[in-house]
């Protein structure tokens, strides 16, 4: 007999549905839940163990965060401006050059309204260039050319969404993507030879804020990483699947250092980078490549860190990838080699695409492992974020330096948050963008 939802029956189950989860409940609110919401209301406190005073500062601990130490030449606002009108204009070209080339493909030549739109966004940008270079700096006409060429782009891209030359733009993604970054450096850095966009902000704010040195150093390091991790882990599963001898050794290999304790080894490439008698020097001497300082020079800070976090997490990548691989159904391939496919087509019309959910999965665990880097940074440089001038120093480091060195609570504790906020724009950035990239087999 069905019992209804306030019958004796549903509310017994329902008490032993919950007794059965009250152990689980309880270690998770002593052990994570209560010291989430604990530091969540200490980031609005100034609090540290050198004084036994706590009171409520409001924001005051965020704001502490983006405090400089001395001003920088910059303006905020004018490198923010400039940055979305180099974006802008190496979308302009990129779409100039689909719109060129799509008559010579299979698409048909796009409309002529677009010769038009496309005449007078590069009259627009060629006036704010003109402008730029006769009165560098903020001025009224500079903000007008701006404010324009960034309203008349995006009101066209919104109202003509749908067209040939767009299309192919789409459907060659990361050819779009590798012209837009060439644009890019081409229109922000080389013609402009001033440094004043975001970047440069970023270079300058810096060295007056630790925060901020924090963040550029972590986000220059999840840039490094997680590209090249995830590209090489494809490689290597991608051999791995193929019918090798000993490929179980191969798996077994690759994953160890995976899971290896972490201070190991650092301690290993410790060695390895010695820049008097490490192994890395010493392979750089057989091409007469002069010795390089790995952990003593700033300039390899993050690079250094960067390939002992990919040469350790490549192992666990790789068998994610490997798992994905041997998830796609074999008749694809055969239905391919009946077509008379090579390995390339295979690669880009079946494997690719079947293998978007993993991809996707990869870069998202990877990118959050990325911005929590600490344990390589603190073994390597023997407890200091770096060699010289912090340049080690990340994000996750920052608040052990606040909470553990300085004792501050209240900063750590907001920093902690801010990292969170990061971690979780990108992660909902990802999911957007997952929704039309990724493919499940049905």
């Amino acid at each position: 007999m069905a019992y209804t939802k306030y019958s004796k029956k549903y509310w017994r189950e329902t008490l032993q549905a919950y007794l059965f989860l009250l152990p689980s409940i309880a270690v998770l609110g002593v052990f994570v839940f209560w010291p989430i919401g604990f530091s969540l209301v200490l980031s609005f406190f100034k609090w540290d163990y050198t004084s036994a005073e706590k009171y409520f500062i409001g924001l005051g601990n965020y704001k502490e965060l983006f405090r400089m130490s001395y001003p920088v030449s910059l303006n905020f606002f004018y490198a923010f401006v400039n940055t979305v009108v180099y974006a802008l204009g190496a979308l302009l070209f990129v779409r100039l050059v689909f719109y060129v080339t799509a008559g010579m493909t299979k698409y048909s030549r796009p409309e002529r309204k677009f010769s038009l739109f496309y005449t007078i966004s590069l009259v627009f940008f060629i006036l704010f260039y003109v402008v730029k270079m006769a009165n560098p700096g903020f001025s009224i006409s500079w903000l007008v050319l701006s404010l324009v060429f960034i309203g008349y782009f995006l009101y066209v891209i919104r109202r003509y969404k749908r067209d040939n030359h767009i299309a192919m733009m789409r459907s060659r993604s990361w050819t779009t993507l590798i012209l837009f970054i060439i644009f890019y450096l081409v229109v922000a850095f080389w013609l402009s030879k001033s440094g004043d966009e975001l970047i440069s902000y970023f270079k300058l704010a810096k060295e007056s804020s630790d925060f901020l040195k924090a963040i550029y150093n972590t986000v220059y390091y999840v840039i490094l990483s997680v590209p090249t991790q995830i590209a090489l882990a494809l490689i290597i599963a991608l051999l791995l699947n193929r019918n090798i001898r000993f490929k179980n050794l191969f798996r077994t290999a690759y994953f160890i250092p995976f899971v290896t304790s972490v201070v190991a080894v650092s301690l290993v490439w410790q060695w390895m980078f010695n820049d008097q008698f490490g192994l890395l020097n010493y392979f750089l001497s057989w091409f007469d490549i002069n010795k390089i300082a790995w952990l003593k020079e700033e300039k390899w800070t993050i690079p250094t860190i960067a390939i002992v976090s990919v040469w350790q997490h490549l192992g666990y990548t790789t068998v994610i990838f490997l798992a994905g691989l041997q998830n796609i159904d074999r008749s694809y391939y055969e239905a391919a080699d009946v077509d008379g496919a090579n390995s390339w087509q295979k690669f880009k019309y079946i494997t690719w695409p079947l293998l978007s959910p993993t991809t996707f999965f990869i870069m998202i665990i990877t990118m959050i492992g990325s911005f929590k880097i600490f344990s390589q940074i603190f073994i390597l440089y023997q407890g200091l974020p770096g060699p010289v001038n912090k340049s080690g120093l990340t994000l996750v480091y920052y608040v052990f330096q606040k909470f553990y060195d300085e004792q501050r609570m209240g900063v750590a504790s907001a920093a902690a948050y801010m990292l969170f906020l990061i971690i979780l724009l990108l992660t909902f950035i990802q999911f957007r963008l997952g929704k039309k990239r990724v493919h499940y087999e049905s």
